[in-house]
């Protein structure tokens, strides 16, 4: 007895929510990721913990050749590769200075504004058409940007790094749903973790420092987690948009705000807080439209050009 195939509805909706599903587990494995960070900062320069990160993380990365064979490395994107991994390296180091040199609430809050970043390039390398609302939202999670940065102060000189950071990171995540048009998830971590480690090494040469006692655990886990963030996260965004995807990465904020304040001593700030609402009130609505229009193609593709233009 042949079971009859789901409603295209009913399909994409099971899609989203897999989607969803894997992208709060990214979020989860990031976030403990960054306390792994902070952690090996007593003794390691983040350039060296980020060679570490990409070091271990290509270990555990080697099961996925295992398991698909050779035929994973197999591609015609070699070079568009290596450019998405000279971005992703740029932020990847941007980001770890500011997990180890910023209290960590504020260096995951500025990291929201990925999403807005992601808006933007979504317009200029996927060719998305962005009408009013969505700009208006974007207008208005850079506002919350400033708030947490406050301008003219001490206290967001260095936090110009997380945003440069968020940016570049925009740009890897368009990259990463260009590439998973036509490649693997597994082959985007696998080949993105092999060419990451020559890349991080350059940099950590200059700060070298063997690890000691328990800091080789911190880097052990970060590299693993960061795998697994990554591998969640590339399937993900195979699913789903991501500017509808990427303010899941929310879910972060209660994580590394707990270990802010019971590993690291640090108080929320009451800017970053309304910053970091005022981002999240920003991406909810880009998500929202995402969804809507992604609903209204589904049910009726007659009106999918009508969805395009409110946006």
């Amino acid at each position: 007895m042949s079971i009859a195939p789901l409603p295209a509805a009913q399909q994409a909706s099971r899609t989203l929510w897999q989607a969803v599903g894997w992208m709060a587990a990214s979020t989860v494995f990031f976030g403990l990721m960054a306390v792994w960070i902070r952690l090996a900062s007593a003794q390691l320069h983040p350039f060296e913990i980020a060679f570490f990160r990409n070091l271990f993380g290509l270990v555990f990365a080697l099961p996925l050749l295992a398991k698909h064979g050779p035929s994973l490395l197999k591609t015609d994107k070699l070079t568009f590769y290596v450019l998405r991994c000279l971005i992703g390296i740029a932020s990847m180091l941007a980001g770890f200075w500011a997990i180890v040199n910023l209290p960590l609430a504020q260096a995951v809050a500025l990291s929201y504004a990925t999403p807005l970043f992601v808006t933007i390039g979504a317009v200029l390398v996927l060719g998305e058409v962005v009408r009013a609302r969505r700009w208006t939202a974007v207008l208005i999670g850079f506002v919350g940007v400033m708030v947490i940065l406050r301008p003219g102060t001490d206290f967001n000189q260095g936090a110009w790094i997380a945003v440069l950071s968020a940016a570049l990171s925009g740009t890897v995540a368009i990259s990463i749903k260009f590439l998973s048009r036509t490649e693997k998830p597994d082959a985007i971590v696998l080949f993105t973790t092999l060419i990451w480690v020559p890349m991080s090494l350059l940099p950590a040469l200059f700060v070298w420092e063997w690890p000691q006692g328990i800091i080789w655990l911190w880097i052990v886990l970060a590299g693993m987690f960061g795998t697994l963030g990554h591998l969640c996260w590339t399937r993900a965004l195979r699913m789903a948009d991501a500017s509808f995807l990427t303010p899941i990465s929310f879910l972060q904020m209660p994580l590394v705000v707990a270990a802010g304040f019971w590993l690291f001593d640090e108080p929320m700030d009451a800017w970053v807080v309304a910053g970091s609402l005022i981002i999240l009130a920003a991406n909810a609505y880009i998500a929202h439209r995402e969804a809507q229009l992604a609903r209204r193609t589904v049910s009726d593709p007659q009106v999918a050009s009508e969805a395009v233009r409110d946006r």
